[in-house]
């Protein structure tokens, strides 16, 4: 990563122009979440504090808690040693990441030869994105 360079500039981006953003729960350690941003989410979260994605099924910004209002606020972000993978340290506000209810998106371990949610629903996604 070449440190001379303008802070957007020296991230490596994809051929889509995205960038791997991996969530993980400042107080706890537990990492929470996965996500792509691009160059206009990370100048987002950036001047707001909060964690802005690149929704690639939708097309479009994805402030995180839009719809079920389970913000993350940025406490720190990192890059890792290639510029191409970022590291944002958050609170998870409510205390659920995931659009199936549960504190993260990583609930799933590999038990033999079988995906087992390890992980208990905190609270029924129907009552989260009820609107």
């Amino acid at each position: 990563m070449d440190y001379s360079l303008p802070w957007l500039d020296a991230l490596k981006w994809d051929e889509n122009g995205l960038i791997p953003a991996i969530a993980q729960e400042a107080t706890s350690g537990r990492v929470i979440m996965f996500a792509w941003m691009n160059r206009e989410s990370l100048q987002e979260t950036v001047a707001t504090g909060t964690a802005v994605y690149w929704s690639r099924s939708r097309q479009r910004l994805w402030h995180k808690g839009e719809e079920s209002g389970h913000v993350q606020k940025v406490r720190s972000l990192r890059a890792d040693c290639d510029g191409d993978v970022l590291l944002l340290l958050v609170d998870q506000i409510g205390g659920i990441a995931c659009h199936t209810g549960r504190e993260s998106c990583f609930f799933l371990e590999l038990q033999g030869d079988r995906w087992v949610p390890t992980d208990p629903t905190l609270k029924d996604p129907k009552d989260i994105y009820a609107k």
